[in-house]
């Protein structure tokens, strides 16, 4: 590991705020495990390691944050009850920080939570929490469990915007850089809020400088990545939902300001790219994580002429992964690596017409997954929705070009996620 050095660069969080948090969670945490990967370093020809918070006992690093938070309060503040919002993993360790401290907590999740979520949040905090299911989206429940925290005088544990919750996610990187056996050339980490990348960063710039940090967004979710770009948070008006636990709007205050200062680049990956990612690192390695979780292992494509011959830790930040999701996760791997396909095509009312598109624009290897008569809004034509599966990624432009020069007149649809999420 690199040798300690002084700290040189601001705004980052004090080294003895990270180390007393560490000496806080002295047995309540389990120091994960900074892994050696022997398929992906075989092949990106790097050395890669994997830091797997996805074993921690609530699945993910945030039961760090939610601990060193609620463990450091006040005496003045000891017998408020705690309240946060969360759909996830946060929750889940506010929860189980409660159970450990015995606080009082209030968890705030929207109405649509699924009952997965809600059920591990009650197994965390026993007794001691109370969930209230509130508000179609996070913001919503959001809002109102700031409301309650007024209204009842409680201490509101913010999932990534404050001192002690950063202070708290960075002891993951004090865990990196006392197990690295040799000296660090990249880190890549996720981003959501920025906590864990706004903690982990202020360790390694302060001990490892020459080290070089990437944190890492989803494709339909880059409020950092913006924030960054443009030098100023401003909440985007629309994500896309899917890596749920990296889905936020807007970055928070302090996290921008770490992250904008210390991280040498924010960079984006698309989330077909994470679904293909997740599936393998389960097919192949045997390890469930959660879209989130993925995003570190996901950029790997973007830096692989970078990360050649070099020393690399991947952060896989949590495994909160509902097993009903996999058919999405499935489809949307298909249709990243272009084997699916899905149209709108228009077909004449008239005899032979579906067999005339079988027989001279599909081929024997292509295969119809899906067929649907949307409406007939005449007597001569009406739109079909059609899936289709192929065996090369370059067979579906042939496809298209048969459709033309059949007289298939058509609507491409593998952009439009809304349309397709009704009809897949």
């Amino acid at each position: 590991m690199h040798p300690p050095q002084p700290a040189t660069l601001t705004p980052a969080l004090p080294l003895p705020l990270v180390e007393q948090a560490a000496r806080t969670l002295q047995g309540v945490i389990s120091p994960t495990l900074l892994q050696h990967n022997l398929g992906l370093s075989a092949a990106y020809g790097a050395t890669i390691y994997l830091k797997r918070e996805d074993l921690q006992v609530v699945r993910s690093y945030k039961i760090r944050g939610a601990y060193n938070k609620m463990a450091g309060l006040p005496a003045d503040e000891a017998t408020r009850p705690v309240v946060c919002a969360s759909a996830g993993n946060h929750a889940q360790g506010v929860a189980y920080a409660c159970q450990l401290l015995g606080r009082r907590g209030y968890i705030f999740m929207p109405a649509a939570t699924p009952a997965q979520k809600v059920d591990k949040v009650r197994l965390f905090g026993r007794d001691q929490v109370e969930i209230v299911l509130t508000g179609a989206t996070f913001d919503d429940s959001s809002r109102e469990a700031q409301e309650f925290c007024q209204q009842r005088q409680g201490v509101y544990v913010h999932p990534f915007d404050d001192a002690a919750v950063m202070a708290g996610q960075a002891t993951v990187g004090l865990e990196i850089l006392r197990d690295a056996p040799a000296p660090i050339d990249f880190v890549f980490m996720p981003i959501g809020g920025g906590g864990l990348a706004a903690g982990v960063s202020s360790v390694f710039r302060q001990l490892s400088p020459a080290t070089r940090l990437v944190g890492v967004q989803p494709l339909g979710a880059p409020s950092m990545h913006r924030a960054i770009q443009t030098g100023q948070r401003q909440p985007l008006e629309h994500i896309e939902s899917f890596v749920d636990g990296a889905a936020v709007k807007c970055p928070g205050e302090l996290t921008f300001a770490i992250c904008r200062e210390l991280l040498d680049e924010v960079a984006l990956v698309p989330e077909g790219q994470v679904c293909e990612d997740l599936l393998r690192m389960y097919n192949e390695e045997g390890i469930v994580l959660e879209p989130a979780g993925t995003l570190s292992l996901s950029v790997l494509h973007q830096y692989a002429g970078q990360i050649r011959g070099k020393t690399v830790v991947c952060i896989l930040s949590g495994s909160n992964n509902d097993i009903t999701r996999m058919e999405d996760i499935k489809e949307r791997a298909l249709r990243h690596q272009g084997r699916k396909h899905y149209f709108l095509v228009t077909f004449n009312q008239k005899p032979g017409a579906l067999r005339r598109f079988v027989n001279h624009v599909l081929r024997e290897d292509d295969d119809i997954i899906q067929f649907q008569y949307i409406k007939k809004n005449n007597k001569e034509k009406g739109p079909v929705f059609v899936g289709l599966e192929v065996q090369r990624p370059h067979d579906i432009a042939e496809i298209q070009q048969r459709m033309v020069a059949e007289g298939f007149s058509y609507e491409y649809l593998n952009g439009k996620q809304d349309f397709l999420s009704l009809l897949v």
